[in-house]
């Protein structure tokens, strides 16, 4: 089998144990792959399954959220298909986001860069789709940071009330919230 295959097993087991806690011998469990069978696939270890994972997610954010961003449609639509596809990625808010996991322990220094890079791009497609509804150029930077960090903590929130709620309010409200008067200036 192709090494996609185990992206799955890979994506559930990093979000649940981080980089750290993913021992060869549960990757081994988790995918069903003996340890020499693991690095047939995967020669590089670990790194090389976290990189596979990463390309894996940075396709999707390129396809579901910079894309449907990217799309024709009004500002506000366009949110609203971005919070639909989070909402599914992260399974309603019960699972964690696989860029905060890989920014803390030992995997930030590998794998930074790399969640840099698709975090920087997320921010700078809200904004371009709230700087083409005609919002401030400076506005709609804050606006989109405003978006990830509002997504990121109430992932961080839910996972840790072991309650959804959090999350799937923000993702119902935060359309609304980033096309509010388009030139607030207290935001």
């Amino acid at each position: 089998m192709p090494k996609e295959t185990y992206i799955p097993h890979l994506i559930r087991l990093f979000r649940q144990y981080g980089y750290d806690g993913a021992t060869l011998s549960k990757i081994s469990e988790a995918t069903g792959l003996g340890k020499a069978s693991l690095y047939h696939h995967f020669p590089g270890g670990k790194n090389e399954m976290v990189e596979t994972v990463l390309d894996f997610l940075q396709q999707w954010l390129a396809q579901n959220i910079l894309g449907v961003l990217a799309s024709q449609g009004d500002a506000l639509t366009r949110l609203w298909r971005m919070c639909d596809r989070l909402s599914e990625l992260y399974e309603q808010g019960n699972q964690p986001c696989m860029s905060a996991i890989l920014l803390m322990g030992s995997a930030r220094g590998i794998f930074h860069d790399q969640v840099n890079v698709s975090f920087r791009a997320w921010i700078d497609a809200i904004a371009n789709v709230l700087i083409e509804d005609g919002m401030d150029k400076k506005l709609a930077k804050y606006r989109g940071e405003d978006a990830v960090i509002a997504i990121q903590g109430s992932l961080i929130l839910s996972q840790g009330l072991n309650d959804p709620s959090p999350f799937i309010r923000v993702i119902q409200q935060l359309p609304i919230q980033l096309c509010r008067e388009k030139f607030d200036s207290s935001s």
